[in-house]
């Protein structure tokens, strides 16, 4: 069985599927493992290194998805004339990659009609089981951390106290607008980096983890907040009331703020805007928001999605593709995530996948087989 490794086409992707290390996993268990040429260029990775974990190198991306019977890619394919990877792919190839598919279900209804079987990561439950292949965790824990190192690039001041005989300069006000795993992430390296740390959220659970790692966590509304949480950890979409109520402590407190991190999610939908224009406008000058949401939309109504720009004397940072600035990193512990998703369904004997499909990581995971859209989240709603 052949698994190819890609060069990533999406704009602006420095990340690669598979390490080199991973690749000898897969070799170990009996696959065949091609790597197009430059693959793990942008993520300090070199074809030679490929080469001596067991992998052959295609020379181009025809060549490395032609005869391929898994596909492993960071994102999803291009779908795009002369840029259509979909179109490279043999029926009955498995690909395996994060595919935004609850926004592109399209490009999932494309996939079934190739013939392919497609596996969303991003759809991983989250259970216990699953925690070593969930890539939101693993890519988002990255991205709280380069949240955090981007604030304290762009803030003009020091982030820790500091006495000198000179004088003392005060330790930055961290704001964490989100308590996810970025969030966690990022209260975790600004209390390391010495801010002082509050932090948010809907769901209730996230209050004890804040003041685990040092913060403060700053409080909407306590009842509201007992079903702020979906059966998959996820924070819900709230109430007019509570967003209203949300926004009034919010501006008092973002009004005293240094930096402001934002973190807010609702898979498959826009980011929630957390942060008004009038809120922007209380801040104070040489503040600083990073916007974590901006490729959904942005969680600052002022965010302008890939770029730094400055409005009202603050400067709003709208990184995409935030673990994709830590490339070898985030490559490493996607690659695991993927590894751990595939080897439970490795038939030893064959050497081959077969998949268990009432294993629930692949139940949950897995958008079109045999030319039909099967996710319960997608079916009847693909164009």
């Amino acid at each position: 069985m052949k698994i190819a490794i890609p060069r990533e086409r999406m704009p602006g992707e420095t990340r690669v599927a598979a390490t080199p290390d991973i690749v000898k996993k897969y070799v170990g268990l009996g696959f065949e493992v091609i790597v197009e040429t430059g693959a793990g260029e942008t993520s300090a990775m070199t074809d030679a290194e490929y080469q001596a974990a067991g992998a052959s190198i295609g020379g181009n991306e025809q060549e490395t998805l032609g005869q391929a019977d898994v596909v492993l890619k960071v994102q999803r394919p291009l779908l795009n004339g002369d840029a259509n990877e979909l179109a490279l792919l043999k029926p009955g190839t498995v690909l395996v990659a994060q595919l935004a598919a609850l926004t592109h279900r399209d490009e999932v209804e494309a996939y079934a009609k190739a013939g392919v079987t497609a596996f969303a990561l991003e759809l991983m439950p989250r259970i216990s089981r699953a925690q070593s292949m969930d890539i939101l965790s693993s890519q988002n824990n990255l991205a709280g951390y380069k949240a955090v190192i981007d604030g304290a690039a762009e803030y003009g001041s020091a982030l820790p106290m500091m006495m000198t005989a000179a004088g003392t300069v005060p330790p930055a006000k961290v704001f964490i607008m989100g308590v996810g795993v970025a969030g966690l992430q990022a209260i975790a390296t600004a209390k390391r980096l010495g801010a002082v740390v509050t932090a948010n959220d809907v769901r209730p659970a996230t209050k004890e983890q804040v003041e685990s790692l040092g913060g403060k966590f700053i409080m909407v509304d306590e009842t509201a907040m007992k079903s702020a949480e979906t059966a998959g950890g996820y924070a819900k979409e709230m109430s007019d009331e509570y967003k209203k109520k949300a926004a009034e402590v919010v501006a008092e407190h973002v009004k005293k703020q240094d930096i402001v991190i934002t973190t807010a999610l609702i898979p498959g939908k826009p980011a929630p805007k957390l942060i008004s224009e009038e809120m922007v406008k209380s801040m104070k000058p040489g503040s600083v928001i990073i916007d974590l949401a901006a490729e959904t939309g942005g969680n600052c109504a002022l965010t302008e999605p890939g770029k730094v720009v400055v409005k009202h004397g603050v400067r709003i940072v709208g990184h995409l593709n935030v673990p994709g600035r830590l490339p070898k990193d985030a490559s490493a512990l996607f690659a695991r995530n993927v590894l751990n998703f595939l080897t439970p369904h490795v038939d030893k004997e064959s050497k081959s996948l077969k998949f268990n499909w009432e294993d629930e990581t692949v139940r949950d995971t897995v958008v079109c087989r045999d030319g039909q859209v099967v996710s319960p989240l997608l079916q009847g709603e693909a164009k």
